[in-house]
């Protein structure tokens, strides 16, 4: 098998794409070589803890309404192209996503680490619910069989707070500067939302290879 690291944030609309694209190639290829694990990365640190208006944080993030616009026609074409259907204007509150990384942490040691990671995607951006709430998390781990009572006594405490804010700042320190960020096999970096067409070709490159590296 070969690790496909992902870097990513569930506020992050091309981390939502670009997970679309790459399981639509995964889908495709269903002897693909990669076992998958997703890592922390902050779009918004300095979020406070109990979030932002949506609509402030947007202005202020990009100068305004008709900036904003701006910013999110692309993403509202690309989402569409790839078959997912985003409630941009459901949202009513950019969270901090300190929380739902430390839970996406805690999916992985359970083995439910991508189901939980969709949900979360699925949750902000088509369902517009606040991911930052502690009540919305605990839910969303209950529906992937994870014990709500327990996320909700780690998520009151400070467990994993500071390993998620290491680890995100070990890959700034790293280079890596936008998300999503894709790492094969630890060596190879691909930046952004990739094309499903692309990761099936990275993964016919793998398989050519594997039997020469027996």
């Amino acid at each position: 098998m070969v690790k496909l690291d992902i870097l990513s944030d569930p506020i992050c609309p091309w981390c939502y794409i670009g997970k679309t694209q790459l399981f639509q190639a995964l889908e495709a290829q269903p002897d693909h070589p990669f076992t998958i694990e997703w890592h922390p990365f902050q779009l918004n640190p300095d979020m406070p803890a109990e979030g932002m208006d949506r609509r402030t944080y947007l202005e202020r993030k990009f100068g305004g309404q008709d900036g904003a616009v701006k910013a999110y026609a692309p993403v509202a074409q690309a989402a569409e192209a790839v078959g997912l259907n985003l409630d941009l204007g459901g949202i009513q509150k950019t969270p901090n996503t300190l929380d739902a990384h430390r839970l996406i942490h805690w999916a992985g040691i359970e083995g439910r680490q991508t189901p939980v990671v969709h949900t979360l995607f699925k949750a902000y951006f088509e369902e517009g619910r606040d991911i930052g709430n502690a009540e919305v998390l605990a839910d969303i781990a209950d529906s992937h069989g994870m014990d709500a009572a327990v996320v909700q006594k780690l998520l009151a405490s400070d467990s994993d707070t500071q390993d998620i804010r290491d680890r995100d700042a070990h890959s700034r320190e790293m280079g890596v500067n936008s998300v999503p960020t894709f790492i094969v096999a630890n060596q190879h970096a691909v930046p952004g939302a990739q094309s499903a067409e692309l990761w099936g070709k990275v993964i016919a490159e793998i398989l050519q290879q594997a039997p020469a590296d027996n």
